[in-house]
């Protein structure tokens, strides 16, 4: 198969394109930023924005299947500045899956795990994206060729994650690159509320074979998954365990005693006691498990690595 993925350049994409010239597909890039990443053998770039419905349909018809992650992220981010994340979002990914439909292709949406708080006053990009699903619903059924599955993974986490200032330039904080980051310089890692609430995570190469994975089940059956699939752990654990497990780990890296655990405000879209988990259940539609998935303290083990090792020395350097 040769695979379209939409915001081919990002994190989660990144991986899944491995993922998918592992298993003997061709791959092509579309991303509206041109960042000059090398191409593996099996890549092609395709230069274009989801919100222009010509280039997506132009592309959708060089492919047999499409693997839609373009979106514009961010809680705080989308609410001061909602409409990028409306027009990307959720029109963006109704071109994508017009031009799905029109060529019957498989596509796989990527959804939200936290979208159940679209109706706790949550920021716009959780609101948007699950706007997205409910459109994704509607094509598969009622309109021919509507073959979209829904995968709603929780945070996912990994080497190659972009850090946040200060330590870094992206516009988004993630939990996984801003604790490593803070504990590796021996700063306290930064939490938001009390650290009781849950927000899982799952390490992203996982993430990557569940989307390849969905891509070929709907590939083969013709059809998408009854019900969206879940994306994360079998077991849980609270920000503030995961904040002590990343100090822990880089302690052991730097031979520094473990950095503290610093309590801030909540953010502004973020919801006190929050408990985003997935049902694992749902991956047994594409005969997967959870219990198949890194372990947490592997997965953020690698990923501190990963920090000391490829952001670090340069870190040091500049500083």
């Amino acid at each position: 198969m040769k695979v379209l993925v939409t915001g081919g350049s990002g994190f989660i994409a990144s991986w899944i394109r491995k993922d998918l010239l592992a298993r003997g597909h061709q791959v092509l890039i579309f991303d509206h930023q041109d960042r000059r990443q090398p191409l593996a053998d099996g890549e092609e770039f395709f230069l274009g924005d989801v919100r222009d419905a010509t280039a997506v349909t132009e592309a959708a018809a060089h492919c047999d299947g499409i693997i839609h992650l373009a979106a514009v992220l961010g809680t705080q981010e989308t609410i001061s500045n909602p409409r990028p994340s409306a027009e990307t979002n959720i029109l963006g990914s109704l071109n994508v899956f017009e031009a799905g439909t029109q060529y019957n292709l498989p596509v796989v949406y990527a959804g939200v795990g936290n979208h159940f708080m679209r109706l706790q006053g949550t920021g716009c990009y959780t609101i948007t994206k699950s706007a997205a699903e409910d459109l994704a619903r509607m094509y598969n059924a009622y309109r021919d060729g509507g073959r979209i599955t829904i995968v709603r993974p929780v945070n996912a986490y990994g080497p190659g994650q972009s850090v946040a200032a200060p330590y870094g330039t992206s516009k988004v904080r993630k939990i996984a690159p801003s604790f490593a980051c803070r504990a590796l310089v021996g700063t306290d890692i930064e939490v938001y509320g009390d650290g009781t609430q849950i927000s899982d995570c799952v390490y992203v190469e996982d993430v990557a074979r569940v989307f390849a994975t969905a891509l070929q089940y709907n590939a083969a059956t013709g059809r998408p998954t009854e019900k969206p699939v879940e994306v994360g752990p079998l077991t849980s654990v609270t920000v503030n365990d995961i904040a002590r497990a990343v100090a822990g780990y880089a302690s052991e890296v730097t031979g520094q005693p473990p950095v503290g655990v610093k309590h801030l405000p909540m953010r502004p879209g973020e919801v006190p006691n929050a408990i985003v988990t997935s049902d694992t259940s749902t991956l047994q539609q594409i005969g997967m498990t959870a219990a198949d998935f890194v372990p947490l303290d592997e997965g953020l083990r690698r990923t501190v690595d990963y920090y000391a090792t490829h952001w670090l020395p340069g870190y040091l350097e500049a500083a």
